[in-house]
Protein backbone atom coordinates (compact mmCIF):
# COMPACT_ATOMS: atom_id res chain seq x y z
CA UNK A 1 0.00 0.00 0.00
CA UNK A 2 1.34 3.39 -0.90
CA UNK A 3 1.58 6.41 1.37
CA UNK A 4 -1.32 8.16 -0.35
CA UNK A 5 -3.65 5.26 0.45
CA UNK A 6 -2.45 5.14 4.06
CA UNK A 7 -3.10 8.87 4.34
CA UNK A 8 -6.58 8.42 2.88
CA UNK A 9 -7.40 5.73 5.44
CA UNK A 10 -6.20 7.97 8.27
CA UNK A 11 -8.25 10.86 6.92
CA UNK A 12 -11.36 8.69 6.69
CA UNK A 13 -10.88 7.53 10.27
CA UNK A 14 -11.08 11.16 11.37
CA UNK A 15 -13.90 12.37 9.13
CA UNK A 16 -17.21 10.48 9.26
CA UNK A 17 -18.81 12.87 6.76
CA UNK A 18 -16.20 11.96 4.12
CA UNK A 19 -16.79 8.26 4.84
CA UNK A 20 -20.53 8.77 4.29
CA UNK A 21 -19.94 10.59 0.99
CA UNK A 22 -17.55 7.86 -0.10
CA UNK A 23 -19.95 5.04 0.73
CA UNK A 24 -22.73 6.64 -1.27
CA UNK A 25 -20.53 7.22 -4.32
CA UNK A 26 -20.34 4.77 -7.21
CA UNK A 27 -16.70 3.96 -6.40
CA UNK A 28 -17.50 3.55 -2.72
CA UNK A 29 -20.31 1.11 -3.44
CA UNK A 30 -18.01 -0.82 -5.78
CA UNK A 31 -15.30 -0.91 -3.10
CA UNK A 32 -17.71 -2.38 -0.56
CA UNK A 33 -18.97 -4.89 -3.12
CA UNK A 34 -15.46 -6.04 -4.04
CA UNK A 35 -14.32 -6.26 -0.42
CA UNK A 36 -17.46 -8.14 0.62
CA UNK A 37 -17.03 -10.61 -2.21
CA UNK A 38 -13.36 -11.18 -1.41
CA UNK A 39 -13.66 -11.33 2.39
CA UNK A 40 -17.29 -11.95 3.25
CA UNK A 41 -19.73 -9.39 4.59
CA UNK A 42 -19.16 -10.30 8.24
CA UNK A 43 -15.38 -9.89 7.95
CA UNK A 44 -15.80 -6.52 6.25
CA UNK A 45 -18.22 -5.37 8.93
CA UNK A 46 -15.79 -6.44 11.67
CA UNK A 47 -12.92 -4.62 9.93
CA UNK A 48 -15.04 -1.48 9.58
CA UNK A 49 -15.97 -1.57 13.27
CA UNK A 50 -12.30 -1.99 14.23
CA UNK A 51 -11.35 0.93 11.99
CA UNK A 52 -14.00 3.10 13.67
CA UNK A 53 -12.34 2.32 17.00
CA UNK A 54 -8.98 3.40 15.60
CA UNK A 55 -7.56 0.01 14.55
CA UNK A 56 -7.27 0.15 10.78
CA UNK A 57 -5.12 -2.99 10.50
CA UNK A 58 -7.85 -5.31 9.20
CA UNK A 59 -9.27 -2.85 6.69
CA UNK A 60 -5.75 -2.00 5.52
CA UNK A 61 -5.06 -5.68 4.92
CA UNK A 62 -8.29 -6.00 2.93
CA UNK A 63 -7.40 -2.98 0.80
CA UNK A 64 -3.91 -4.37 0.19
CA UNK A 65 -5.49 -7.60 -1.02
CA UNK A 66 -7.93 -5.70 -3.23
CA UNK A 67 -5.09 -3.68 -4.77
CA UNK A 68 -3.49 -6.85 -6.13
CA UNK A 69 -5.93 -6.76 -9.04
CA UNK A 70 -5.76 -4.06 -11.71
CA UNK A 71 -9.43 -3.19 -11.14
CA UNK A 72 -8.94 -2.92 -7.38
CA UNK A 73 -5.81 -0.79 -7.73
CA UNK A 74 -7.58 1.58 -10.15
CA UNK A 75 -10.58 1.82 -7.83
CA UNK A 76 -8.43 2.66 -4.80
CA UNK A 77 -6.54 5.27 -6.83
CA UNK A 78 -9.82 6.95 -7.88
CA UNK A 79 -10.96 6.99 -4.25
CA UNK A 80 -7.62 8.47 -3.16
CA UNK A 81 -8.01 11.24 -5.73
CA UNK A 82 -11.63 11.92 -4.76
CA UNK A 83 -10.82 12.22 -1.06
CA UNK A 84 -8.00 14.67 -1.72
CA UNK A 85 -10.40 17.19 -3.30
Amino acid sequence: MDDKTRQTIQQLNQDPATVQRLLTSQDGRRLVEMMSRANGGAALQQAAMSAMRGDSGQITQMINQLMQSPEGAALVERINQATQK
